[in-house]
């Protein structure tokens, strides 16, 4: 029998798609995104529609983004939910949620279990529209979840830990094994909860100055950040910023990696000559 055939579909390998079919683990999924009426519901990749059936029953409507044409056209004539549906069959990197919210009227509840091989890239994209968004409810592969709620001092810390907590409260909500998926995956997964800060605690004037910061000090993480970061910054700034130099990327905090980028924002003429 093959494993990777689900309700009929095949899972495609270039989708990494995987499909959850424990009924515990979605109750509690579910359960923990507590779906309201009213609510602008949208979901990532909805597939055969584990989350979307027992989340759209608590609603009258909801939106759905499904790359893969087959699995939109089961969607489109599902005997409960294609009335409630509106369907977006398109990849969710090419999506403007800003755009999406303003058409419904409301912030957005965004949820999915989102294939791995996206799931990084398509977080940054999301953050760019973190004004529109209410929360975000994710079953991410643990490793993934594990990065995105590291503190500052532990090897799971890096460039996705300081961008979404730059960006959202992180909550670890559960965690899944890989026998509740057909194909199993060969890795756990679990599920987190973002929710987009109301007030931005340390607030940059430039995004991308943060990105280029975060990038090029974890790009070299065993480094001191006076060699990763020394380019940009004299060990006096670092000083005067009360930031030890002899530390590494993973040391080092959000609000502190904000100052930096702050800093070099005001001062861009001020940076070292490259050595």
């Amino acid at each position: 029998m093959n494993t990777r055939v689900h309700q009929g579909h095949l899972a495609r390998k270039r989708f990494g798609q995987n499909f959850l079919n424990d009924q515990f683990v979605i109750d509690s999924i579910v359960s923990a995104i507590n779906p309201l009426k009213g609510q602008a519901m949208v979901e990532i990749g909805p597939g055969l529609g584990a989350l979307t059936e027992p989340v759209g029953e608590r609603l009258d409507e909801m939106t759905v983004i499904e790359l893969d044409r087959d699995l939109a056209a089961r969607l489109q004539t599902h005997p409960f939910l294609a009335p409630k549906l509106t369907i977006y069959q398109q990849d969710a990197m090419t999506m403007d949620f800003g755009e999406l919210s303003q058409k419904i009227g409301q912030p957005l509840r965004v949820f999915g279990n989102l294939p791995y091989n996206i799931s990084t890239p398509l977080m940054f994209h999301l953050f760019s529209y973190t004004d529109a968004i209410a929360d975000m409810h994710f079953m991410l592969q643990k490793e993934v979840v594990n990065r995105l709620v590291a503190g500052p001092n532990c090897k799971a810390y890096g460039r996705l830990s300081v961008m979404a907590q730059y960006y959202c409260n992180v909550i670890p909500v559960l965690e899944v094994p890989p026998t509740a998926f057909t194909p199993a995956p060969k890795v756990d997964s679990a599920v987190v909860r973002l929710v987009p800060h109301a007030v931005i605690p340390n607030p940059v004037k430039e995004l991308r100055v943060l990105s280029r910061i975060t990038t090029e000090a974890f790009n070299k993480r065993r480094k001191t950040i006076r060699n990763s970061l020394g380019h940009l910054f004299s060990p006096e700034v670092m000083a005067e910023l009360g930031i030890d130099a002899t530390l590494r990327a993973e040391n080092i905090s959000v609000a502190q990696y904000c100052q930096l980028a702050n800093y070099l924002a005001e001062h861009p003429q001020q940076q070292p000559k490259e050595s």
